[in-house]
């Protein structure tokens, strides 16, 4: 169940602005001290590919030739909903990043899942 929560007026900062957010200063690190992978991917196909920041990497577009064993159990090392795009016969470096926690893959294309 849902339920919402009165903030009284007076209990706001002077100047702020109902349901706004207001980030810490600096710069936001992600991933910060993980280790990544980089690697060179290649469109072989000829229509455009994109690829979601969580999509296990191993599990991409046939078309996008790459080291999937290096790719295996990774991600796209961007922001939260961001998506990296490969035009046809375009070849470009990623950077990949570990998922985390327990590392069970479901989903995708099931190739070989919960190493």
């Amino acid at each position: 169940m849902t339920q919402s929560v009165n903030i009284p007026p007076d209990c706001l900062p002077e100047g702020a602005i109902p349901g706004e957010i207001l980030p810490a200063q600096g710069d936001i690190i992600l991933n910060d001290g993980q280790p990544t992978v980089r690697l060179m991917v290649i469109n072989r196909g000829d229509r455009p590919v994109q690829v979601g920041s969580h999509y296990h990497f191993a599990e991409v577009n046939p078309a996008l030739d790459l080291d999937r064993a290096q790719a295996w159990g990774k991600r796209l090392n961007i922001p939260s909903g961001g998506a990296v795009r490969f035009e046809p016969g375009q070849e470009r470096e990623v950077t990949l990043i570990a998922y985390r926690g327990k590392q069970r893959i479901r989903g995708f294309h099931g190739e070989g899942h919960e190493k």
